[in-house]
């Protein structure tokens, strides 16, 4: 069976940051595999790209430059905000706020999303909320280990 939208992947691969000697960032196995539905599901259209027709037992080594990943790093993605914004049960947290900490804050509506602790400085910390792979190219070695009609219940997951 090919790999067409609707279909159940399972694969396995390693993620590198920059190329096949880069750093290792993310691992699956065949024991623990990676399974998604294409064409469903927030993979990266360049991904689905280099998948798209394969069939089980088929390996694949794809490159994704930063643009057509999470795309480059934004400026006015750096928000500076004041320490009192950390301050739990009346106290400030030195280590939650040092640099390089990811830390969860809240959007307006409620979501979470992660930042990045930038600079801690006197009276402020500077977070990034960019994507932790933003301006990064992406690089994919792996294997696509099963094709298949998913189930209803892998369908019910994307339609949560």
């Amino acid at each position: 069976m090919k790999i067409e939208k609707g279909k159940l992947v399972s694969m396995d691969y390693s993620l590198y940051t920059d190329g096949p000697d880069g750093e290792l960032i993310e691992e699956t196995t065949a024991e623990e595999p990676f399974e998604f539905i294409y064409g469903h599901e927030a993979m990266l259209d360049k991904f689905e790209e280099t998948l798209k027709g394969m069939e089980a037992g088929k390996a694949f080594s794809v490159l994704i430059k930063a643009e057509d990943a999470y795309g480059p790093e934004q400026e006015d993605a750096f928000v500076e905000m004041e320490k009192s914004m950390f301050v739990v049960d009346g106290e400030l947290d030195e280590e939650l706020i040092a640099e390089g900490e990811v830390v969860p804050l809240q959007d307006e509506d409620g979501n979470e999303i992660l930042a990045v602790i930038a600079e801690n400085n006197e009276n402020t910390v500077v977070v990034d909320l960019n994507h932790p792979l933003a301006g990064v190219d992406l690089y994919f070695d792996g294997e696509v280990l099963e094709v298949r009609e998913p189930s209803e219940e892998e369908w019910s997951r994307i339609h949560e």
